[in-house]
This record gives structure tokens, sequence and C-alpha cells, in this order.
């Protein structure tokens, strides 16, 4: 990155753990904070029985978690880079720890809302540091190493919410119920706090104060843009949230102006405009945004197919989409050395496969209409996950290469922040699809066919999505980072 506002220097290290331990534990952090956003799904039924939530509670349930965990990501690095990115993670994993231990415990679905947010909110102070801690302390194979792992991690998760939250309700330990879903967090949480010691300590090497009104530009910004893009499609798209739309636009626009009169002034502003500015990293955010909003809105139309619509059982669904997740895994692992040998256009073509088992996985579904066989869908599945891990898993490493290290938090606040706005905004657009083309039939009834054809139309933005992921990276590939293929 050529950057005149702060040089590069070598990040602050106080602690010699060996790097591939803490590695660990940021993958573990990272691991369950994405398992929060997608294990809530499969327990709607059981949300809904136990706490007598209504539909409109439900589905805060569901967003509270996923607004405040996007709002907060760009403060929670920019907080790691000035006050050490080990410290922050850790603060942010006991808050975590202590909310997933109120939504275990919560009486009634408004008390489960509310400590929800304060989980996202938690989940948002520590995920920037995971991407950051390993831009800082893994270089050349090594980095492209942890970051393979790292990309695997997201998918595994949002799988592992569809697999093992279906398995821990249906299994119904000690009778908790759903509960289990948020109680397991609690010994997952204590055990990475006791072993963030191996996580060696880093920070920017500027320690100004935050830009508070730089946080309350970009915080109220993006709550009005998550709040419609989460909310909306439910909703059917009333007035206000297009208006709220509109407001974040403009407060957006503000911010952008706000920080570059900071850095102008000889501030430190909370992001540096300049990043976004250079070519490849705002390709590469764009397309990180493209790539999440396909997954998320995936995983939504696969849970209302076979789920709502065929009448599966969330352990039986579950199983049905585990395989997706050993092509995920699979194509994760190969994909580094790929890329270290071919560079970003081993990502292509990662990107051509994973668009055509859409276009395949469309046409399968369709063909069969009401007569669908869930497990029919087994082969197709596994080729859409290989064709995610083959783009996820490389994509972190290739954006956040074009950054250097002492700008490493806010990149990976940004990056993160992106990919929330791009999962919120998949499910919105596919969402709107779904439900448009969710026509009941006669006496109002919505029968098996009628989802059949929902998922075939919300699957088309997917299809688009991948396409167009397809056609940046082939641009991104003519960049010749060393970061990609060194």
């Amino acid at each position: 990155m050529n950057s005149n506002s702060h040089p590069s220097v070598l990040p602050v290290r106080t602690v010699d753990g060996p790097p591939w331990l803490g590695l660990s534990v940021l993958l573990l952090a990272g691991f369950v904070t994405i398992f929060d956003l997608f294990v809530v799904n499969v327990a709607i039924p059981s949300l809904q029985a136990g706490l007598a939530a209504s539909f409109a509670q439900v589905g805060f349930i569901v967003a509270g978690y996923e607004l405040a965990f996007g709002v907060l990501l760009i403060t929670g690095g920019r907080l790691g880079d000035l006050f050490g990115r080990r410290r922050l993670f850790v603060i942010g994993m006991a808050g975590f720890t202590f909310a997933s231990l109120l939504c275990g415990l919560a009486p009634t679905a408004g008390f489960l809302i509310a400590a929800r947010v304060l989980q996202g909110l938690a989940a948002a102070l520590l995920f920037p540091h995971v991407y950051a801690s390993i831009r800082v302390n893994f270089n050349d194979g090594d980095s492209r190493r942890a970051f393979g792992l790292l990309g695997m991690t997201p998918g595994l998760a949002a799988i592992a919410g569809q697999v093992l939250g279906g398995g821990l309700i249906h299994a119904d330990l000690f009778g908790l119920g759903w509960r289990s879903i948020f109680l397991i967090n609690v010994p997952i949480g204590l055990l990475a706090i006791a072993a963030a010691r191996y996580i060696p300590e880093s920070r920017a090497p500027q320690r100004p104060t935050l830009d508070w009104a730089g946080v309350g530009l970009v915080s109220t910004g993006l709550v009005l843009l998550l709040v419609p893009l989460i909310e909306g499609p439910a909703l059917g798209w009333p007035a206000w949230s297009l208006v709220s739309l509109g407001l974040a636009g403009v407060l957006l626009v503000l911010f952008h102006r706000q920080q570059e009169q900071r850095r102008a002034d000889g501030g430190l502003p909370l992001v540096d405009m300049r990043l976004l500015a250079q070519r490849h990293f705002a390709l590469g955010a764009l397309l990180v945004l493209l790539v999440y909003s396909t997954s998320s809105s995936f995983f939504l139309c696969f849970t209302l197919l076979v789920q709502t619509g065929l009448g599966l059982d969330p352990l039986t669904a579950g199983s049905i989409f585990a395989p997706c997740s050993v092509g995920f895994v699979l194509a994760s692992l190969v994909a580094p050395k790929l890329v270290a040998r071919w560079g970003a256009s081993a990502i292509v073509v990662g990107a051509m496969v994973y668009a055509v088992s859409i276009g395949l996985l469309i046409a399968q579904v369709w063909m069969a209409g009401a007569a669908l066989m869930p497990a029919g869908l087994i082969p197709v599945l596994m080729v859409v996950g290989a064709g995610q891990g083959f783009i996820m898993t490389p994509l972190l490493n290739l954006v956040l290469g074009f950054v250097d290290e002492a700008q490493a938090g806010m990149a990976s606040g940004v990056i993160s922040t992106v990919q929330q706005v791009g999962a919120a905004l998949g499910v919105g657009v596919v969402g709107l699809l779904f439900n448009k083309a969710l026509v009941a039939g006669d006496g109002g009834v919505v029968l098996a066919g009628h989802y059949v054809a929902a998922f075939v139309t919300g699957m088309l933005y997917n299809l688009v999505a991948a396409l167009l992921v397809g056609l940046l990276l082939l641009m991104l590939a003519k960049a010749q980072q060393p970061a990609v293929g060194s």
C-alpha cells in the first residue's frame, strides 16, 4: 500500500507466545462469533414455543445480534489499533461469554433480544482483531496458511450453525432445548480468554484519542442502513425503510467528508479514506460484499425450502446440508496452495465453479418441483461448498495484503463491516424475491411447490452475484500482488 499518513513499523509485541497457538485461539473465537449469526435460524420454532415469542420478536432475536455486530466493527477495529489488539480481543471475548450466558438464561423474549444485542456488540469488539492479529503476526507463506485457515472458519461456522445447532436442539441436552445453543459458548469463551496469552500483542504506532464524532456518524449511518436491509423484506419494504436507507446514505457521505477533514487537520481518522480510494482494496471490498451476500442468502433459501417447504426437522435438514461443508473444507485446504502457485487466477476458477454449481442447483430444484427429494441435492451441494471455499479462503489474504501493518486494524474493521453489510444485503434482496414468489394457493395454503418456485427465484440473485464475482476477480487478478502469489 502506498500511504503517506503513517509509517509502516513493526508491531509492538509484548508476548513471545508461539503464533500458531495464538492462531488457534483467534480461529476459535472467530468461529463462535459467526456460529451465533446462523445458529438461531434453526431454533426459531423452539424459541417461539419456549418464550411465546411473536414473529416480530423472533425477527429481532435473529437481527439484533447481526445489527449490533455490524455497527461496531469499524470502531472495534480502531480501538484495537490504539489500545492493543489482544487487549480488545480479551475484553470482547469476556463480554461475548457473559452475554451468551444471559441469552441462555433469558426468561422472556424481550430479555433475549437485549442479550443478543449485547452479544453482538461484544463480538464486534473482538472479531476485527482476529483478522488484524493474523495480518501483523504472519508473513509470506505463513500468512497464506493462516488466512487459509481463517477463510475456512466463517463458512464452517455458518454450516455448523445449521448442523450442530439442529443437533443440539434435537438432543435436548439436560432439557435445555434452544438454550444449549447459547450456553455452549460459555466454556468456549472461558477457554479462549485463558489461552489469549498465546496471542502476541500488537497496536498501531500512533495512539491519539478516538474520533468520537466519526464513531457517531458511522454507527448511526450503519444502523439506518442495516435495520431496513434486515427487517424490510419481511415487512414488505414500508416507507420508513426507504427513508432510513436515504438517511443512511446522507450520514455515510457526511462521515466520509468528516474523516477527510480530520485527516487534513492533522488528526488520525477512524477510517483513512485513502484506503478506500485504492482501486485494488476497494475492488476487493466489493468482492467481499458480493461473496458474503450470496453465502448468507443461500443458507436462508435452503433452510426455508427444506424445513418450512418440505417439512424436514432441523437435524435432518442439517444432515443433508452437512456434505456442503465437506466440499468447503477440501477446497479451503487446497486453495492456498493453488493461489501460491497460480496467483489470483486460481480464485477466478473457483468463482466460475461457484457460479456454475449455483446454476446447476437452481436447475435441479426447478426440474424436480414439488417432488424434490432433498437427499438428491447432496452432490451439487458439495460443489457449491467447494466453490465457496475456493473464493472465501484466499480472498481475505488477498484484500488485506493491499494494506500495511499500521492500518491492519482499520482495514480489518472495514472488511468485517463489509461482510455484515453484504450478508444483510443478500438476505434483504433474496428475501424480497423469495417472498414475492411465495404465492399462496387455493384457500391461502402455501404448498411445497410454491417453496420450490420461491427458492429458484431467490437464488437467481446468487447466480448473478456469483457471475459478477468472477468478472471482478478477473480484473483483480491483473494486480499481481505479492500477497497473493509470492
